[in-house]
This record gives structure tokens, sequence and C-alpha cells, in this order.
């Protein structure tokens, strides 16, 4: 699927990858929270692969 953006849609789509890795940050902090708050199993499960995918991106060493 090719498609064409506008400038200004090709310029919202630069500055979202621009800033990806502060959203990132953001996510990962907020996911800590719901770590602790959680009380589901599967939510747990859920939380912790987000934060692995999200870690992963973010090039954090699998030691840590």
């Amino acid at each position: 699927m090719n498609r064409e953006y506008s400038d200004y849609q090709r310029k919202v789509i630069n500055r979202f990858y621009e800033n990806r890795e502060h959203h990132d940050d953001q996510r990962l902090s907020e996911l800590v929270t719901n770590l602790y708050l959680t009380d589901s199993a599967k939510k747990l499960e859920k939380h912790w692969q987000t934060a692995e995918d999200i870690m992963t991106r973010l090039k954090v060493p699998k030691t840590r």
C-alpha cells in the first residue's frame, strides 16, 4: 500500500518518530505503576510483555 501524504502529514509523522524515545520513556514509567497495581495475572503478563517490547526499542541491555 503506497500512500502519499501531504506536507503537513509528513511533518506530523516525522515529529512522532523524532520524539518516539521520549514517548517510550513515558510509557515505560506508566507501566511500572501498572505493574505495581495490577492484581490480575493476565494483565500482569501483558504489562510485562509491553515493557519488554518498549525496552527492546529503547535498546536497554537484556542484563537489566
